[in-house]
C-alpha cells in the first residue's frame, strides 16, 4: 500500500503537490492537516498532539469523516515519527512524506532517521518536494532524473557498503561510504534514470531536479 504523510515542514509551490496522485492512504502529522486542506486533500487520519490546528480546520476534518489519534504535547516522539510508525503498523509498502524537511534541521534529521526504521523493513521511503527529493535506499534505486541534475549520496547510519553508481559523472563501484565522508556529495546525472545500488546499510540519496550542473565543472565534493 502506498501511504502519503503530510508533516508540518516547508512545502514551496503547492500546485506541484496537487499533480501528485496514486496514494492509498493519507495520514497527516498535526498541522500537516492544514496543508492537506490547502492542497485539496482529505486525509483519512490525523495524528499528533493537535496543538497547531485551528478549530475551523478541525471541524472541517471531522465533517469529512477524518479519524484522529491524539497524543499529549509532552511525548517521546515527534508527530512525524508517530505518523511513520503508524504507516508501518498499517502495512505500508511505500511511504512518501511531504513537508518532512525545512528550516528546523533537528526536525529534518529526526524525520529522516526515524524513517530509517521503515527502510530497514523493506518499505520504500522518500521525502518529496518540488525542489528536493530524498530517498532512503537499502538495496537498489532507479532514480527518476535527467542529465545535468545534482545528486548526493551519503551513508545514513555508520557505513553503507557496496555502493554502486551508474549513469553519473562520478561513477562508483562497490565502494564503502561512511557517515562522516562527503565523497558522494555533488554528483551529476549523465544518463536518464541512473542506477544507485547499496549492498549493506542505508544510503540517503538527495536529488535536486532544479539544480543543474555542467558535468565537467568542479570536483565531486564541490560546493560548500
Amino acid at each position: 500500500m502506498k501511504f502519503l504523510i503530510l508533516a508540518n515542514g516547508e512545502y514551496g509551490e503547492l500546485d506541484w503537490y496537487r499533480k501528485q496522485q496514486g496514494f492509498d492512504r493519507v495520514i497527516c502529522a498535526d498541522a500537516g492537516a492544514s496543508m492537506a486542506l490547502q492542497i485539496g486533500i482529505e486525509p483519512q487520519l490525523v495524528i499528533g498532539d493537535l496543538d497547531s490546528i485551528g478549530k475551523k480546520e478541525l471541524e472541517q476534518l471531522k465533517t469529512a469523516g477524518c479519524r484522529f489519534l491524539v497524543y499529549p504535547v509532552e511525548k517521546d516522539y515527534t508527530d512525524t515519527h508517530l505518523a511513520l510508525m503508524l504507516a508501518e503498523k498499517e502495512g505500508a509498502t511505500e511511504v512518501t512524506v511531504w513537508g518532512g524537511t525545512g528550516s528546523r534541521l533537528d526536525h529534518t534529521l529526526g524525520s529522516i532517521f526515524s524513517a530509517a526504521v521503515l527502510a530497514e523493513q523493506g518499505i520504500a521511503v522518500r521525502f518529496a518536494s518540488p525542489a528536493q527529493m530524498i530517498y532512503l535506499v537499502c538495496d537498489e534505486l532507479r532514480l527518476p532524473g535527467c542529465p545535468g541534475e545534482t545528486v548526493s549520496v551519503m551513508a545514513l547510519v555508520g557505513r553503507a557498503r557496496g555502493v554502486t553508481l551508474e549513469g553519473f559523472y562520478y561513477p562508483l563501484s562497490g565502494v564503502t561510504l561512511e557517515t562522516r565522508s562527503t565523497l558522494g556529495v555533488s554528483n551529476v546525472i549523465t544518463t536518464p534514470d541512473p542506477l544507485i545500488r547499496v549492498e549493506q546499510g542505508i544510503l540517503t540519496v538527495f536529488h535536486y531536479p532544479t539544480v543543474k550542473k555542467r558535468s565537467e565543472a568542479g570536483g565531486q565534493s564541490g560546493g560548500w
